[in-house]
């Protein structure tokens, strides 16, 4: 069979890692988080494709699994099929438009928020309710308001910013990334997709056989 290389490259997100959407029935999040680097790996040496992880998104991911007790390969295996990049933020452009819209979807955010943060106030006031339970709800809601599906952290700005950088399509299971995504004009891919992809791709080059 001739040499073939799709030359693709993916961003890819910490929910990447961590959603169900992943496993097969009955499959640990280990199991999974093989698989899935597995492929990875099996991709980057037999098709060129490359992946890539900002530093603070990697670290994330490496914190989170630590925390679950997830076994120290998988970081080993992490560190060597996936690409760790910093994002040039200070060459890459982002348009002006962007910007706007970000700016002043924040501000409506923020009067939500107040009203959300007045309307427990009054709550309290009345007497009626426990106040821890008002304290929770208004967490709950102020949440809700201000950070659902508004980019919110910087592990979050350099997934784009790398993603554009690289003209690279990004992997996430974060509905507020794809939007964003969107808005950057970015290509995009649910995780839930990509192995199967990855996989099509490999199967359709007959180089589909697990490493040893």
């Amino acid at each position: 069979m001739a040499e073939y290389s799709l030359k693709q490259r993916f961003v890819l997100d910490t929910s990447l890692f961590l959603s169900e959407e992943i496993r097969i029935e009955g499959e640990t999040l280990e199991a999974a988080l093989y698989r899935l680097l597995d492929a990875i790996a099996r991709a980057k040496l037999a098709l060129g494709v490359s992946c890539y992880m900002a530093p603070s998104v990697h670290a994330e991911l490496v914190g989170i699994l630590h925390d679950r007790g997830v076994d120290e390969e998988i970081e080993t295996q992490l560190n060597t099929w996936v690409i760790k990049k910093h994002p040039a933020r200070y060459e890459v452009m982002v348009p002006a438009a962007v910007v706007h819209d970000f700016v002043h979807e924040m501000s409506d955010r923020v009067n939500r928020g107040l009203r959300v943060s007045e309307e427990a106030v009054r709550r309290a006031g009345e007497g009626d309710e426990d106040p821890e339970r008002v304290v929770s709800d208004l967490r709950t809601e102020y949440r809700t308001e201000l950070r659902q599906g508004v980019l919110d952290s910087g592990e979050d700005f350099d997934l784009l910013i790398l993603a554009r950088e690289l003209d690279a399509g990004i992997v996430t299971e974060d509905t507020g990334i794809v939007d964003w995504a969107e808005d950057f004009g970015l290509r995009y891919l649910r995780g839930r997709d990509f192995l199967p992809l990855l996989d099509a791709y490999l199967s359709g080059t007959g180089r589909d056989d697990p490493l040893d």
